[in-house]
């Protein structure tokens, strides 16, 4: 049976597995995400995540608690500075893992895991488009054209357009075919 039988132990000692679990936390810290097995991305989820709670709030103890797991002085300052910025009004959940397939050579279970609010790609803020109706936009760009026409003709053929358009109805030729059968008739 395999009761309270928390740990993952990955196939290692305990040093070499809290070495490991260190190393690959400083490097989550640098770089933001990691590509790694999916056993150890789980492992070090359970790792990380509360080391980022304690970064919330920088006291002098919180710092060497977290300086005895990570043993690395530039990935406590990283985490103290950039990291618990992002993360402040967050209450846990500081770590995503997405799972990338099998590795070719042994067939092993990929994933990748990053900080939750260092990826750009999954924006949950999306800018806003700006919806345009395709109606108005034709709308919109026959009103330029007929502006554009008017303003380049001259004076002449404007005022000839306003005098055929001010003409009784009799002269359209439709008035015109009318009154010629009209005139057969009689």
């Amino acid at each position: 049976m395999r009761h309270g039988k928390k740990v993952a132990h990955l196939g290692r000692t305990n040093t070499h597995r809290k070495a490991m679990l260190a190393n690959m936390a400083s490097s989550l810290i640098e770089h933001k995400r990691i590509n790694t097995t999916l056993a150890k991305a789980k492992a070090l989820k359970q790792f990380v995540e509360p080391l980022v709670t304690r970064s919330k709030q920088d006291t002098t103890h919180n710092r060497r608690i977290v300086f005895r797991a990570l043993r690395d002085k530039y990935a406590v300052t990283e985490l103290f500075r950039t990291v618990s910025e992002k993360v402040g009004d967050r209450q846990g959940g500081y770590t995503r893992i997405i799972k990338l397939g099998n590795r070719l050579g042994d067939n092993a279970d990929m994933a990748l895991i990053e900080f939750v609010d260092f990826n750009d790609v999954y924006e949950t803020e999306k800018p806003k488009k700006k919806k345009s109706r395709r109606r108005g936009a034709k709308k919109a760009t026959t009103e330029a054209a007929a502006t554009e026409v008017v303003e380049e003709q001259p004076a002449e053929e404007t005022a000839a357009a306003d005098a055929q358009e001010s003409a009784p109805e009799a002269e359209t030729p439709a008035a015109d075919a009318a009154s010629t059968e009209e005139n057969k008739a009689e």
